[in-house]
């Protein structure tokens, strides 16, 4: 998923992060404003300081270890807000550096199969529709399978994705076997020679036995086509959902080889730092993040710019 983001086109981009991040750094520059308005950093303010990053979504391990950082340097000198945002955005950027690993296609897989996982509303299979139109701009060959047979809606939407990319989209009637579908899809890609398979799957959470049944069956199915595949399995998590976003890494992981996180909604939500919780809790590479609606607002994800626009700076 690497693009070169250049001149205007970059400069949008940035701008589209920034805003989408607002409430996010909103939430935490302004307690930090508040709080280091001509003051020295001491334990009591450093305490205060931990708090104001745990309410940004931070999480309380990441939090410690950004205001021990901090303490490491600055203890018992006078510090401005702006000096406290920019070694809070370097620590940050330090922690996301070694996740960010924009999405690689592949070509000698043929295809590359992309399993997606994530529970119904997290932006699923939007974030495959704005990917496969990513991919196809590269001039890969690009396949979807709608194998979230449950969710008439669901195929739809990919159908219509579909339409609008370009590419093929294998899909069966509402209650369809998933891996079935699955099957097919592979052999219709083998026989088309596409580059990309991308595979959507149910998200249905509250019937997590029968989720886990499905899911491993899928992956069953797949490795009798190839015992290499899934090649990757993303998890697409909602920025809204704040810290929950843990334990649907932890479920899912539970249930398929999670290899990368696609990050959504993070416009919607004053919960971003979350992003920062899960580089440090689950060392996941995080390959894209989504600001917006429109199909250019889901981009491969860039540490430093997202650490400097968590903390309200310029990227």
């Amino acid at each position: 998923m690497t693009e070169d983001i250049t001149g205007e086109k970059k400069t949008g981009w940035l701008g589209r992060l920034k805003a989408g991040l607002s409430r996010s750094s909103d939430k935490i520059t302004g307690g930090i404003t508040d709080l280091f308005t001509k003051r020295k950093l001491d334990r009591e303010t450093l305490d205060e300081l931990e708090e104001i990053l745990i309410t940004g979504d931070l999480g309380v391990a990441t939090a410690g270890k950004l205001t021990q950082a901090l303490a490491d340097s600055r203890f018992g000198k006078e510090i401005t807000p702006e000096e406290v945002k920019d070694a809070l955005a370097d620590e940050v950027a330090k922690i996301l550096q070694p996740v960010t690993q924009p999405f690689e296609v592949d070509t000698n897989k043929s295809p590359h199969i992309v399993l997606f996982c994530g529970v119904n509303g997290s932006g699923k299979t939007t974030t495959i529709g704005k990917m496969a139109n990513l991919f196809a701009s590269q001039g890969l060959k690009v396949m979807l399978a709608a194998g979230d047979t449950f969710r008439a809606a669901a195929i739809e939407q990919l159908q219509v994705w579909g339409e609008r990319v370009g590419c093929p989209v294998i899909a069966k009637e509402t209650g369809a076997d998933a891996a079935g579908l699955a099957y097919e899809a592979i052999e219709q890609a083998r026989a088309q020679s596409v580059d990309v398979l991308m595979i959507d799957t149910a998200g249905r959470l509250q019937n997590k036995t029968d989720l886990m049944a499905e899911l491993e069956k899928v992956i069953r199915v797949i490795k009798k086509l190839d015992p290499e595949a899934p090649h990757d399995c993303l998890l697409v998590l909602d920025a809204t959902v704040g810290q929950n976003a843990h334990s649907q890494v932890e479920v899912f992981r539970d249930m398929v080889n999670v290899t990368g996180l696609v990050m959504t909604k993070l416009d919607g939500s004053a919960k971003g730092g979350v992003v920062v919780a899960l580089a440090e809790a689950f060392g996941l590479p995080m390959h894209a993040v989504g600001v917006g609606e429109a199909i250019e607002d889901l981009r491969p994800f860039e540490a430093q710019a997202f650490a400097r626009n968590l903390m309200g700076l310029e990227a």
